[in-house]
């Protein structure tokens, strides 16, 4: 891996949230650019920008992959290919996920 680096999401970003709140043993989809994030996690790390729409304010860690691998995230395992971003919601590297680095170096941009 390369080093871990703190980022925060542009001011330009922003993203379509619907709460799924379902009484099931599970379900399974496929993602189709959507992806999900833990409720909890969810209130902690966005804030509404209109009716709908959010944006992530609390910063990132993120390391660039050096090889093909995985990572267990709160909602499942996300693989991911070298090159792509492990992004850590916490600077301890835990509360783990894996972006494309298009969409990542689209999305975020270093603090320091």
């Amino acid at each position: 891996m390369t080093e871990r680096r703190e980022y925060l999401k542009k001011a330009t970003s922003t993203v379509v949230a619907v709460r799924l709140d379902l009484e099931t043993d599970g379900f399974t989809y496929e993602k189709w650019g959507v992806y999900t994030v833990d409720a909890a996690v969810f209130a902690r790390t966005y804030r509404p920008v209109s009716p709908g729409l959010w944006r992530k304010v609390t910063p990132v860690w993120a390391e660039k992959a050096e090889h093909d691998g995985y990572v267990e995230t709160l909602e499942g395992v996300t693989h991911y290919e070298a090159g792509d971003y492990i992004v850590y919601n916490d600077p301890g590297g835990t509360d783990a996920y894996a972006m494309r680095a298009d969409s990542f170096e689209a999305m975020y941009e270093p603090v320091r």
